[in-house]
């Protein structure tokens, strides 16, 4: 099975190196990595269109080797997909380990799971999985002591059962593991984030302003069956998400409402 791995704290991140190391022992596993040359959290799924990119082969240490960029989470799967690694052709995305949660809400931000949800776009299964910090902070952007161990080792498994896990075409899994031994794995939806974040002037100098606009660690409504509830819990969350945001119920009230009539008016406006 042929892996790209990629994340959006950097190539010579801890998370990613425990995961790639992991995969490593899986049997079968051809693994390919392509990584940001640093840190690029919370970009969500943002790519380069109006410069090139530069590409630097790593050497891992250990007899293997990757390649950093200076593009976004995203760009490393496209890297992959346009043919960057002669011969290779990825069959599943893997994105991580995140320093630190990505949970409910907190994923349309995220560059780990923008970079698993490239695969879908793509047409391949794809993992994102993301660390709590030693803290037990349930926010992504805080925490600075992780043990990736048990995650990699999880994760690793997943993979090398993924023809005989029931995930749906279109479907990725977004997995958090917390912080200390997991009490379980649960799958999960996602929850929803309660955020505290405030508009906060900082400095202010020739004509300019400094704002910092986030605030503390964001709470969150506490739901059972929820990956916010089960990674509070000590266990492993598992979500699958596809990228199909179409409300179809929302598609039959704008049917009902008869959007057409309102071209009339604007035609005559326009006359």
């Amino acid at each position: 099975m042929r892996v790209l791995l990629t994340n959006d704290d950097g190539i010579e991140a801890d998370g990613l190196q425990a995961l790639r190391r992991a995969l490593l022992r899986v049997p079968g596993i051809e693994l390919a990595v392509i990584a940001p040359d640093g840190n690029r959290s919370a970009m969500a799924r943002s790519i380069t269109t109006r410069r090139p990119l530069w590409v630097q082969e790593v050497d891992f240490g250990d007899g293997t080797t990757g390649f950093a960029t200076d593009g976004t989470p995203v760009d490393c799967v496209r890297l992959a997909k346009l043919g960057l690694i002669d011969g290779f052709e990825a069959e599943i995305i893997v994105s991580g380990i995140n320093h630190g949660a990505n949970l409910g809400d907190d994923i349309t931000y995220s560059g780990t799971v923008a970079a698993a949800l490239e695969g879908i776009v793509l047409g391949l299964p794809a993992i994102a999985v993301s660390q709590q910090s030693a803290a037990r902070e349930m926010d992504f952007r805080l925490g600075d002591a992780f043990d990736f161990e048990e995650g990699a080792r999880f994760v690793a498994r997943v993979v090398e059962e993924i023809d005989d896990v029931p995930l749906p075409d279109g479907t990725l899994l977004n997995v958090n593991c917390p912080a200390g031994d997991a009490a379980g794995v649960e799958v999960t939806r996602l929850g929803k984030r309660i955020y505290r974040d405030e508009l906060k002037l900082t400095d202010e100098q020739d004509h300019r302003r400094r704002y910092w606009i986030y605030g503390a660690d964001p709470g969150f409504h506490d739901e059972p069956g929820t990956d916010l509830a089960a990674v509070a819990a000590g266990r492993i969350a598992v979500t699958p998400l596809h990228f199909d945001l179409t409300d179809t119920s929302g598609m039959d009230a704008l049917e009902r409402h008869d959007l057409a009539r309102l071209l009339a008016p604007a035609a005559e406006e326009v006359e």
